[in-house]
């Protein structure tokens, strides 16, 4: 015999299903641009975050070389999903080389100009103060073994250009695209479909210098004290970076290198993030975390997640030196509609953000257990 439940059981039960639904439909989502070299490092850790949010749908993660080369980041990226519980989640194979820039032009350009302090995949040897330990140089094709262990999944048979387009029409204008590394993918998306970044909520990018506080600036950004314009995500393919910054986005966020000089990834953060949890996160990143460097990526997954966490920015019209010459890669900028009238946009620069609360950001989704999916 069927029996009524009270109409307060069922109002109950319906209000909690609008709210599942409701939470559902509120997720954001977003496609992560990366070149996730690993194990461990910012790089990945800026994805962990993101992809560790309740609030947030991971459209798939696109890979394309810059520190280090784009297949063995694939293998990276793809065991790090693995070993935190999102195997779920798409990671798309991208561009393996600058779409001009090259190894050769490089060293051609250091004979002219002088040596750059970091080149990426490119490092032949590291420069003496160099105090953490650093990847060996190997050619494009190459997978060093690796610490974390090989990934069992596999990337999705879809080229990352092709991706980011077809999503960016599947859902426009809800869209944000984090692009943490170099810019080619997003160049070749936008070649293949001249209209997609338009259709996007936003695009956050991590890359660019203005004028970093000089008085904090360590190993990692020597480079910095004589080139304050030269920043390693627009200089590996500066025509990519340019191309991106043209693509008719409705708003462009820039968190560069000012914003994040003076972080630092700690052993102490590690114990705070990591102790008395079995979250699989949190055993990822004691694991393989490297304690030493500044949270670059971490900032800028923080400033999506939680714009608020932003002390200071402003906007300024921005672009990207395509020359050759010795301002090759730099970051250009003027007043906002101040610029020469070539396409540069107008964007909102980050300065500064509320390091405790990057830090209790980064300690919050290394805790949590993986989420639903």
């Amino acid at each position: 015999m069927m029996t009524r439940k009270p109409p307060f059981i069922l109002g109950l039960v319906t209000l909690l299903l609008v709210q599942s639904l409701g939470a559902a439909e509120t997720k954001r989502k977003v496609i992560i641009d990366q070149d996730a070299f690993g194990p461990g490092g910012s790089n990945l850790q800026a994805i962990l975050m993101v992809v560790q949010s309740p609030d947030v749908e991971v459209l798939g993660v696109a890979i394309e070389s810059g520190d280090g080369w784009q297949k063995e980041n694939v293998a990276h990226t793809l065991r790090m999903l693995e070993l935190i519980g999102r195997p779920d989640i798409p990671v798309l194979q991208g561009a393996t080389y600058p779409l001009v820039n090259s190894e050769e032009e490089t060293r051609r350009w250091e004979r002219l100009y002088g040596k750059l302090p970091y080149k990426g995949a490119w490092m032949e040897t590291w420069p003496s103060y160099n105090t953490i330990n650093r990847p060996h140089y190997h050619p494009a094709d190459i997978v060093p073994p690796m610490d974390e262990g090989e990934p069992t999944t596999k990337p999705a048979p879809e080229p990352a250009a092709t991706f980011i387009a077809r999503k960016l029409r599947e859902f426009p204008g809800e869209v944000t695209v984090l692009a943490m590394g170099p810019f080619t993918n997003l160049a070749l998306a936008s070649a293949l479909d001249a209209g997609c970044a338009g259709l996007a909520r936003e695009l956050v990018i991590m890359a660019g210098s203005f004028n970093p506080d000089a008085s904090k600036l360590d190993e990692f950004s020597m480079q910095f004290i004589h080139n304050p314009r030269v920043e390693f995500n627009f200089r590996w393919d500066p025509e990519a970076a340019k191309m991106t910054l043209h693509a008719g986005w409705r708003r462009i966020t820039v968190i560069p290198i000012d914003a994040t000089v003076g972080t630092r990834f700690t052993k102490e953060l590690v114990r705070r993030a990591t102790a008395g949890t079995d979250a699989p996160a949190a055993h990822y990143v004691a694991s393989f975390g490297q304690p030493g460097f500044p949270m670059w990526d971490e900032v800028a997954s923080a400033v999506f997640l939680d714009p608020t966490i932003v002390r200071h920015s402003d906007k300024l019209a921005m672009d990207v030196d395509i020359s050759h010459e010795a301002g090759y890669g730099s970051t250009q900028s003027w007043p906002p509609g101040g610029g020469p009238g070539l396409g540069e946009p107008d964007v909102i620069v980050v300065r500064s953000v509320d390091v405790a609360r990057l830090e209790a950001a980064f300690v919050e989704a290394v805790r949590r257990p993986p989420q639903a999916h």
